[in-house]
Formats: structure tokens, sequence, C-alpha cells
């Protein structure tokens, strides 16, 4: 499990609310395996709150006040350390893809959104808000693509997409934006060697996947998390049994799928069938 390490506390929220866990467990004499199994969770699980790896959870806070005798202090601290730009049900996933070593996702009608142009991007939050003020639209459009930048990070991890054959031809946007988004997805996996893409055809029939969209994060040092998510909600799935199921049912839409090669020119024909008149 990570080991405890000195963190100023003052460099952000999070550094704090680690801080102030590893000082109350320290003066409880407990370590970090003994408050996890105290509060349902492992050890490596307080670690990485206490190192400032993973966003607090208020109900797991709740838990530790409980346990610590703080009263509401790390409830406090967590409500300031999980402010974030991004919808409150996806920021712990947006800061878990940070972190990953490999990204699996699943995405049934839409381009994934660390893909997607600022066009095609716009016509997806205008669908789903619309009746929100232009600002507030140029400011989800601004979040989305400001996390496009992992793909240029040093450190990027590998991205292997699967999307069905349905998202290549919904008219997100119109004619023009579905064809410069397709081009940009065929783009970004030819170019980019750690992006793998391949599309689930119509003819794979029914699959796991039908209803959804998911996401499988995994890490160097951490156990594999899932992220599944619909129109205005997500959810972390955690527990390893679940996640597996989902792992296998995620290597049986890859092997469902067209290879990465015939999915490429599947996605080049698309996109010239929507930029011709």
């Amino acid at each position: 499990m990570p080991q405890p390490k000195d963190l100023d506390p003052y460099t952000d929220p999070r550094a704090f609310y680690g801080a102030e866990l590893r000082r109350l467990r320290e003066a409880a004499g407990l370590s970090q395996g003994e408050l996890g199994s105290r509060a349902f969770c492992s050890g490596t699980y307080i670690g990485l709150f206490e190192a400032g790896e993973r966003r607090p959870q208020l109900e797991l806070s709740r838990s530790l006040d409980e346990l610590l005798g703080s009263g509401e202090h790390l409830q406090r601290l967590c409500r300031l350390a999980r402010t974030s730009k991004v919808a409150g049900y996806f920021a712990d996933a947006a800061e878990l893809q940070l972190q990953a070593s490999s990204i699996g996702s699943y995405t049934s009608m839409l381009v994934l959104g660390l893909l997607q142009t600022e066009s095609y991007a716009r016509a997806l939050t205008r669908a789903a808000h619309p009746f929100a003020a232009t600002d507030v639209i140029e400011g989800h459009v601004r979040t989305r693509m400001e996390r496009t930048s992992l793909l240029d990070s040093p450190t990027a991890p590998v991205l292997w997409v699967v999307l069905h054959e349905a998202a290549l031809l919904l008219p997100v946007g119109g004619n023009a934006v579905m064809a410069e988004q397709l081009s940009h997805l065929a783009e970004q996996t030819d170019s980019r060697p750690r992006i793998v893409t391949q599309v689930l055809p119509f003819s794979a029939g029914a699959h796991p996947f039908l209803h959804g969209s998911m996401t499988l994060m995994q890490f160097t040092d951490a156990p594999t998390v899932v992220y599944t998510e619909g129109a205005y909600s997500g959810q972390l799935v955690e527990e390893p049994l679940l996640v597996e199921q989902f792992r296998s049912a995620y290597d049986l839409a890859r092997a469902a799928a067209l290879s990465p090669e015939a999915s490429l020119q599947r996605i080049v024909s698309a996109a010239k069938e929507f930029a011709t008149p």
C-alpha cells in the first residue's frame, strides 16, 4: 500500500485533507490497514487519500470522522477538496483518467470525450442543456477541450476505444460537424501509437454494453476501476468481482469488433459520406 509521505498541506485542499487524515490516524495509534478495516475499505485506499492521490469521498469521510472522533472535520475538508470544473458525478473519473496507465472505453452512440472536436462537443452540450445560457455551454466546452490535453502528456495512457457503428452514423450537429469529428477521430487513431480504435458493427448483434457507456481504468499501483455513465449521472465501480465482470465483457466487445485497420477504414468512409453533399 502507499507509504505515508510528507505533504505540504497548503498545496491544495486535497493535500490538506490527506495530511489531516494522516494526523488524525496516527494520533489514534492506527495503521492504514487498521483504519481501513474499521472503515470497511483497504489500507491501500486510505493510503491513496493520505497521499493526495484520490479525491476524498463524503460517505467515507463521515465514517472516518466517527471512527477518529473528529466531529465533521474531514467531511468539511472533503467538500472543499471535491470542488471541480466538471460535473460532480464525473469528477472522480476525470481525476482517475489523469493517473491511469491505460484506459479502455466503450461508447454506444457518441465519440469518446477525449477524442471530440470542439464543434462536436458544443453540439452535444447544447443538446444535453437546451435551456442553458451560451456562456454556460461554452464553459462546458472549454472544460472538455482542456481534458483532451491528457493525450499530449509524456505519460499519456494507452487509450483503447471501442465505439458502436451507430456513433459513426448519428448526425450530431449536422453533416459538417460529423465530417470534421470523424476525420479527427481517424487522424488521432492513425497518428498516435498509444490510441487503438475499434468499431463494433451492427452485424455483431446484441452485446453486454448495449444500453450504455463504460470506461475501464487501470493503474500501475492501484486496483482497476470502472466508470459507467448515463445522460445526467455516472458511477464509479470498484468492487473487484463486478470490475472483473466489466473487464470480461469488454474483452468480448473487442473480440467482436472490427480489426483496428478495418475500423479505421470504416471511420474514414463514414467521414466521406458526411462530407459528400
